[in-house]
């Protein structure tokens, strides 16, 4: 996967770092939540991962059928790349197993309560912005236990894209 990289200047020996992967939103790059990150990179290696389909004017991780509708299988491969790109990552990197935080928008979002919910408390915290979660995945996919992961879902009550419901059902499905 295409992505870019913050991490910090001075890296000790041995000394294995927290992570934080980041995902835009429909539409936009690698590059758009990097100043939601700062001040970070000296304590996390940042990786900001790019959708791999074309949505000019940028990309998706995942297509849609209708609003709040993921196509399932498009849906399905964008979580297998994000998780191998977790491994990854941890394989290239000084990146602590036990260290991986997510923070995402809209689409991003979308994918990173997935994510926590499928890797479970592999995943230590998610700030996830403006996101839902499928049905499919309520109800298909096998989730693991989250009871050591932190979790923050911020909505706007005025959102024009997606329902502040959506983000409230989410937040409750999430706390279990």
């Amino acid at each position: 996967m295409t992505y870019e990289i913050r991490k910090p200047s001075h890296l000790e020996a041995g000394k294995r770092y927290p992570a934080l992967f980041v995902m835009h939103g429909l539409g936009s790059n690698e590059q758009d939540l990097f100043s939601l990150t700062d001040g970070l990179e000296e304590q996390f290696f940042i990786f900001s991962v790019r959708g791999h389909l074309q949505q000019p004017p940028g990309y998706a991780y995942f297509t849609i059928e209708g609003l709040g509708k993921p196509h399932k299988e498009v849906f399905t491969d964008a979580i297998a790349r994000l998780s191998h790109f977790n491994e990854y990552a941890e394989e290239q990197y000084p990146i602590g197993h036990d260290q991986l935080y997510l923070m995402d928008f809209s689409q991003g979002a979308v994918l990173s309560m997935t994510l926590g919910l499928t890797l479970g408390n592999r995943i230590k915290g998610i700030v996830a912005l403006s996101g839902y979660l499928p049905g499919f995945v309520k109800e298909e996919y096998e989730i693991k236990p989250v009871d050591q992961q932190s979790l923050f879902i911020s909505h706007g009550e005025f959102d024009n894209i997606l329902p502040h419901a959506w983000g409230q059902r989410a937040r409750s499905f999430m706390k279990g």
